[in-house]
């Protein structure tokens, strides 16, 4: 009889096996390793990934791993979990689950590090990383569902750097067969790593939350395996992991043999632009409105537009009427909006200083007003967008979205989830490199070494793509 809902989890994270894993986790899970990676070469171009690879230079040691795209650069396992997980999460444009967190980039650098630190017998397969990485997914789910709270956009801690570190933990603890009780004692770690205030959102410091969730787990399995111990119960209480979120009401797991996948019944989202995800409703309905707006080729008529009007939930630190930085930029409904209805697209380039600062978009600025209706919930599950944009002639135009195109109600086709991997892995690799880790990704569950993903990952840049930047 189980104790508590702290051995429930070890005991799942313990015993899961390949076999559990159904068809429909490894597909769906193939695709979030995919674009992880993905979005995490785009982001070894920007200036947050390389003040973290600088200041990961101060360490050094005899077992290494690979900087994403970085062959003459490696670090010890948990410090290039740390960069790559900066990498993934540098310009927001990584995967989304429901309840709110980013799940993959905590975990997958990890197992990308452990896969290649580890002794090369035995041969890590990827069914060993499938199993491991969706261990990492499934125990940030289920924390995830233990808190009303945690089911609203967050208001006061970052879920990746809270379930993420704890994730990373889990993946890495199944990844290195570790034992019940020292899976145990590596959650109970991974609480104490665990934690950041949203006040750092739109800053080049959020980040860092996923980078440090990586490496924290990944330390926490490290300290475990030494034998360091900590609060055997620190699941079940509000003064352990219940210190993060009200309404906190942990539950113990099922038995492994009657187990079921939260990504079997969940879905995540997958982003067509690099900004929160609820600025991807504003931009679908903005798309709308443009539509109705421009025909024929014809310039947005912005001299004769007096008013635009969001209706969102009210969600303040997405609320940013005159965004200064890329970073603010990303988390700014006014700025989607307008930048939408300007160009008519949104793409990795919309989110440059240049672009942000243009005449016309401060401008348009200028003439948006939010409303936030009550039944516009701050929820990933259930908020919708409209706009409606005033000319003053007294036309008006309106436009709405209750799903984009990428949310798990309208997943991304595999075409268009491959597309996007191209043009954030083109910028850093050879196009022979992007199209073989398709390849292997997308047969995963047959690969019987994982050396041979890793070795992509550090192949060489071309000369031309290196001196590249975003």
């Amino acid at each position: 009889m189980l104790k508590s809902v702290t051995e429930s989890f070890a005991k799942v994270i313990h015993g899961l096996k390949v076999g559990h894993l159904t068809d429909r986790v490894i597909q769906r899970s193939k695709r979030m390793i995919l674009d992880t990676l993905g979005v995490g070469f785009l982001g070894t171009s920007t200036e947050v990934f390389q003040k973290a690879r600088e200041y990961s230079k101060i360490y050094s040691s005899n077992v290494s791993s690979t900087v994403w795209g970085q062959p003459d650069f490696r670090l010890p396992p948990t410090y290039a979990a740390f960069v790559n997980g900066v990498a993934v999460h540098s310009v927001d444009f990584d995967d989304t689950w429901y309840p709110a967190t980013h799940p993959s980039g905590a975990v997958l650098p990890v197992l990308m590090a452990l896969s290649e630190a580890l002794p090369p017998s035995p041969k890590c397969s990827g069914l060993d990383l499938l199993l491991a990485f969706n261990v990492g997914i499934e125990v940030q789910g289920r924390l995830m569902h233990f808190s009303k709270e945690a089911k609203d956009i967050p208001k006061r801690f970052h879920p990746p750097s809270v379930v993420g570190t704890l994730g990373s933990a889990a993946a890495a603890s199944k990844f290195l067969g570790l034992s019940m009780t020292e899976c145990q004692e590596a959650l109970a770690i991974a609480v104490s790593h665990a934690g950041a205030p949203m006040a750092n959102a739109a800053t080049q410091t959020k980040p860092l939350h996923v980078g440090n969730a990586a490496r924290h787990g990944l330390e926490a399995a490290f300290l475990a395996m030494l034998g360091l111990q900590g609060n055997k119960q620190v699941l079940d209480m509000e003064s352990g992991f219940g210190a993060f979120y009200a309404n906190y009401a942990p539950q113990i797991l099922p038995d492994v043999d009657s187990h079921t996948w939260l990504l079997d019944q969940q879905d995540v989202a997958f982003k067509l632009f690099p900004a929160h995800l609820a600025t991807h409703w504003v931009a679908d309905a903005a798309a709308s409105v443009r539509k109705q707006l421009v025909r024929d080729r014809a310039l947005l008529p912005t001299d004769h537009m007096e008013r635009i009007v969001l209706r969102i939930p009210d969600v303040q630190y997405v609320n940013r009427p005159f965004p200064d930085s890329e970073h603010e930029a990303r988390h700014s409904f006014q700025y989607v909006a307008c930048a939408m209805l300007l160009d008519g697209a949104i793409t990795v380039s919309s989110f440059h200083k240049h672009q942000v600062n243009r005449p016309r978009v401060r401008e348009l600025l200028g003439k948006v007003e939010l409303e936030h209706p009550q039944d516009n919930l701050p929820n990933f599950n259930t908020l919708y967008c409209e706009i409606s944009v005033a000319l003053k002639d007294g036309a008006i135009f309106t436009g709405r979205s209750d799903t984009f195109y990428g949310h798990w109600r309208k997943p991304l086709s595999q075409k268009d989830l491959q597309e996007k991997f191209r043009a954030n892995a083109c910028r850093l690799l050879s196009c022979h490199t992007v199209e073989r880790l398709i390849e292997i990704v997308e047969n995963l569950e047959d690969l019987e070494d994982c050396s041979v993903l890793t070795t992509l990952l550090k192949e060489p840049s071309p000369p031309e793509i290196v001196s590249k930047s975003l």
